[in-house]
């Protein structure tokens, strides 16, 4: 069975059986949620969108300094995880004058309120990368991983999260 024809392995689509494999048994003997909280024991302090709003613009001000400020930042129970949508950005400008005023929002899923800290910052680093790279390119996933070296690694760790929250109802 792939990972893309498993139902409970819907956030490993595309992964190759080298690394769906492994996982697959973890959750056969029930040990995917004790192998995160081993990896990733301790949560964070962000629980509120005031808190995440200073926890974002400080990454933001350590690497994307010249970038539009951002007018929200928010934790959003709407958005549809099981739709791979984690956190939304967007970006909209009107003229107001003669000049051309931009506005920058970022919503996370509020599945990051209780999660380790390392999956927030993860995907706070993926919507700031958002605010220079539209697409989810090269030159996106470089930013990303300029600004969180261990990137690609909390991605995949994050789909094990997500993984087994869906398995325990959560999701």
């Amino acid at each position: 069975m792939t990972a893309t024809s498993d139902p409970h392995m819907i956030y490993l689509a595309g992964y190759p059986e080298r690394l769906s494999g492994p996982v697959r048994t973890m959750i056969a003997e029930q040990r995917l949620g004790a192998v995160l909280q081993k990896r990733y024991p301790e949560g964070h302090d962000v629980k509120n969108d005031k808190a995440l709003y200073q926890y974002v613009d400080k990454i933001k001000g350590q690497y994307l300094r010249g970038s539009y400020p951002l007018s929200r930042v928010n934790y959003d129970s709407k958005i549809n995880v099981v739709k791979h949508a984690l956190g939304l950005h967007t970006t909209t400008a009107r003229v107001q004058g003669n000049k051309l005023k931009s506005k920058s929002e970022i919503q996370i899923s509020s599945i990051f309120r209780n999660a380790p800290e390392p999956f927030l910052r993860m995907i706070v680093v993926h919507e700031l990368a958002h605010l220079k790279e539209k697409e989810h390119n090269k030159p996106f996933y470089n930013l990303c991983m300029h600004m969180e070296p261990d990137y690609h690694q909390l991605e995949f760790d994050l789909r094990l999260y997500l993984t087994h929250k869906q398995l325990s109802g959560q999701a």
